[in-house]
């Protein structure tokens, strides 16, 4: 276990244990898939299949659909339609991250035992994103699902973290 390296990383983590609820967090988690998205998402998979947004702006095309979703979120707002998530036990704050493993802040997953988890991510567009992981030891965790997607965001805010380290670390070398 020592062998698992992470980087800061100021994240929150909602989870909880899964063994007498893991049908009901599995449906959760299956929903939150990127298979299960909203019209426009699926409207623009089967454009991108298709080939129909081969001569279209990849970043401007992504702003308008995400535009288009946050008008639906504001119009299920006003409409008192907003998405209901499982309420989980335990919410904690992240120490650290890794590609395939998390270390919370405080010591308090038991050793051996299958979580099922939210944490909303700060990447673009901000989702939730749901996981299970197993706890091996009081405070470091292993992912052990997640969407393909969202393992490509997560690298990616890895990566990030890992830079703004380099940088504190370059700039309190120059300092010294």
């Amino acid at each position: 276990m020592n062998d698992i390296r992470v980087v800061n990383a100021p994240l929150v983590i909602e989870y909880e244990e899964c063994q007498k609820r893991y049908d009901e967090f599995k449906k959760e988690y299956d929903s939150l898939s990127e298979y299960e998205e909203d019209s426009i998402g699926q409207w623009l998979k089967l454009a991108k299949a298709k080939g129909d947004t081969r001569d279209s702006d990849e970043v401007l095309l992504t702003l308008m659909v995400e535009l288009h979703r946050k008008v639906d979120e504001l119009t299920a707002l006003v409409k008192n339609e907003e998405r209901e998530f499982i309420k989980l036990k335990n919410i904690q704050r992240i120490e650290g991250i890794g590609y395939e493993h998390f270390k919370l802040e405080k010591d308090i997953l038991s050793q051996g035992i299958e979580y099922y988890a939210r944490i909303a991510m700060p990447v673009f567009p901000k989702r939730e994103i749901p996981l299970f992981f197993k706890a091996v030891s009081k405070n470091t965790a292993e992912i052990t699902l997640m969407h393909e997607k969202d393992i490509k965001d997560w690298s990616a805010y890895v990566v990030a973290r890992e830079r703004v380290m380099i940088r504190e670390l370059k700039k309190r070398n120059k300092s010294v």
